[in-house]
């Protein structure tokens, strides 16, 4: 750190979730101290199922702990799109060895927990983090020599610099930047299914989706194939307000009238499901405030039409650990740097995933489209459209900020 008297304290990170974690393990890899704020009352991951393109497995590599999630992921064979009127298949892009070898990865499907107890257990493994469990911070006070953080219970937690991992409803987002969400109607449910309850005739090895008028359908396996995660996605017909939710399995069944048999059997599978109600935030060109900056979700949420977010975050910690290597440790020129790299890169998944969305959901002409606009496209011409994403590495992470 700049001197002795900030090398005694930790650096703050507000968010004990993958990207409150990875951040927590970039900075304890750099020898830094950090104490991670998480207003749950214990350490954890909800959610389902989510994907890991190159990059992500580039970046927990970077983070020492890529060995842990691949031991836990499902390696598939491809990632493939159906139309979910007609089952015609849209595009196929294998993700086999031509695939690794063109990425230096693989693609994985995997269970959002397992990534969250790999990171853990990695964390834990440095010894120098301590995890603060129902802390609800609610304000910074930026000081002479670091910040503070007061919580809900008004205590006070100093450290050398705050980083803001708290996630899609960030406090540190709203009190710097302040900028509304943009709530986009579109309700995700989610739910995992056991491989002797799933359909024979869609226990495929891949990252699979139906994509529909106003609606899409997502279905691969997890833990070995011992179980399916299963996303289906609409439009809703009322009102939303950016939350989760217990799901209902009258809802889901009312949005998906029309689609053909084979994905419809997707709906009817879940005894339970979680209902989201999705938001994103316009991308902003600035993150970082002396010794305060984002991370994740709190930077840059998107909706999940590229499977990125996670990605993103894993991303931004293997950069922001680069940050503070090339700068010598100093955090506020750190935490420039970072966000310079950044930035360019994450508006770019999140502008290119509301389009995703559209092209998902076309209806009429433009899903006639949509299935037209991949036929007959070669693997290698996937691989170059795709070059942007997954060929991110630690090795470049700083190339988009001038530096590298």
């Amino acid at each position: 750190m700049e001197d002795s008297h900030h090398a005694k304290r930790p650096v703050l990170v507000a968010g004990g979730g993958i990207g409150g974690l990875a951040a927590a393990l970039a900075l304890t890899r750099r020898g830094i101290d950090v104490t991670v704020l998480e207003q749950a009352s214990e350490i954890g991951e909800i959610g389902a199922g989510m994907q890991l393109g190159p990059n992500a497995f580039h970046a927990l590599d970077a983070l020492g702990v890529g060995d842990l999630a691949r031991a836990h992921a499902v390696h598939t064979d491809c990632m493939v799109m159906h139309d979910a009127i007609d089952a015609y298949e849209v595009g196929r892009i294998p993700t086999g060895e031509v695939f690794r070898a063109r990425f230096g990865q693989p693609y994985a499907v995997i269970h959002r927990a397992d990534v969250h107890g790999a990171l853990l257990e990695g964390v834990r493994a440095t010894g120098r983090i301590n995890f603060l469990t129902s802390v609800r911070a609610v304000r910074v006070i930026e000081e002479s020599d670091g910040v503070a953080v007061v919580d809900a219970d008004e205590r006070i937690h100093r450290g050398a610099a705050l980083i803001g991992a708290d996630g899609v409803k960030s406090m540190v987002r709203d009190q710097y930047v302040g900028d509304p969400a943009r709530v986009t109607g579109h309700v995700v449910y989610r739910a995992v299914v056991d491989r002797a309850e799933f359909p024979a005739d869609l226990q495929w090895n891949a990252a699979s989706i139906w994509v529909g008028p106003n609606c899409h359908l997502v279905h691969y396996p997890l833990r070995g194939g011992e179980q399916y995660n299963v996303v289906v996605t609409f439009h809703s017909r009322q009102q939303e307000v950016w939350g989760v939710t217990d799901g209902s399995r009258e809802e889901v069944q009312s949005y998906f009238e029309g689609i053909c048999p084979q994905a419809r059997q997707l709906i009817d599978l879940p005894r339970s499901w979680r209902r989201w109600a999705t938001a994103d935030r316009d991308p902003i060109a600035r993150w970082s405030y002396g010794r305060v900056t984002l991370l994740g979700d709190a930077a840059h949420p998107t909706t999940q039409y590229l499977a990125q977010g996670a990605c993103m975050a894993l991303e931004d910690a293997v950069t922001l650990g680069e940050a503070l290597r090339v700068s010598g440790d100093k955090i506020e020129s750190a935490f420039d740097l970072y966000q310079r790299s950044r930035v360019a890169r994450t508006a770019r998944i999140v502008l290119s995933a509301r389009e995703m969305g559209r092209i998902y959901h076309a209806s009429g002409v433009e899903r006639l489209v949509r299935n037209d606009l991949w036929r007959g496209r070669s693997p290698e011409r996937f691989y170059d459209a795709l070059e942007w994403l997954y060929g991110w590495n630690a090795g470049n992470c700083l190339s988009g900020s001038g530096y590298a």
